[in-house]
């Protein structure tokens, strides 16, 4: 007989922050092709998956800018203006969230994120105060999927892998929890992720319908 869960450790954005780099990008350019070669060949996800594994926004934009000097000022936005990638509370994860707080569920959170700007999302989304403890990779300087922050959660907060839920819309790093022993789930959206909970028992099986209240 497998323990039963009685921790959950959510992944942050996309999971229950919207973030999309477009929601700044269609506002400074206006046509699509270029703006996608930007977001695709400038300021792409590698480069700006440095800065979540510590890397300051100050080396960042000043290695594109010398190498992309007439997008200079797109290149600052995208630190500058970083707010402003942000779609906003996912209000379906979050109200499971709530659910699971209501309920006494331990709750933490690990996040590929940059330390620089994780205080503009700590003032913006009261609901990341809910976290028994949040572990930030640009402050670790390890990102996931390397096992080692896991690791560093699970020792830490004293978590047992087995007895330990991992959520993430990201494939490779549920994969890399589950390898670590904990349960995964892989989100896709609310109505997934409530069932989930519900079959694990950490939801009662009217969630289904509060959460959508």
């Amino acid at each position: 007989m497998s323990k039963p869960v009685d921790t959950v450790i959510f992944d942050l954005g996309n999971v229950l922050i919207g973030w999309d780099p477009r929601r700044l990008y269609k506002q400074l350019i206006e046509d699509e092709a270029q703006r996608e070669w930007f977001l695709r060949e400038v300021c792409n996800s590698e480069w700006n998956e440095q800065q979540d594994a510590g890397r300051p926004w100050s080396e960042a934009t000043a290695l594109l800018r010398e190498k992309f000097p007439e997008h200079a000022e797109w290149i600052d936005a995208y630190h500058l203006r970083w707010e402003e990638t942000l779609v906003g509370a996912m209000e379906d994860s979050v109200a499971l969230l709530a659910a699971l707080r209501d309920r006494g569920v331990r709750l933490l959170a690990l996040t590929n994120w940059s330390q620089e700007t994780f205080p503009i999302a700590r003032r913006l989304f009261p609901f990341l105060q809910w976290f028994e403890g949040i572990v930030v990779s640009g402050e670790e300087r390890l990102i996931k999927p390397d096992p080692r922050i896991y690791q560093r959660l699970l020792e830490r907060y004293a978590v047992e892998p087995s007895t330990a839920l991992y959520i993430d819309d990201s494939a490779r790093n549920v994969a890399a929890a589950e390898a670590l022993g904990m349960q995964g789930w892989w989100f896709r959206g609310a109505d997934g992720l409530r069932e989930r909970l519900v079959e694990l028992a950490l939801l009662d099986a009217s969630a289904r319908e509060a959460s959508h209240g």
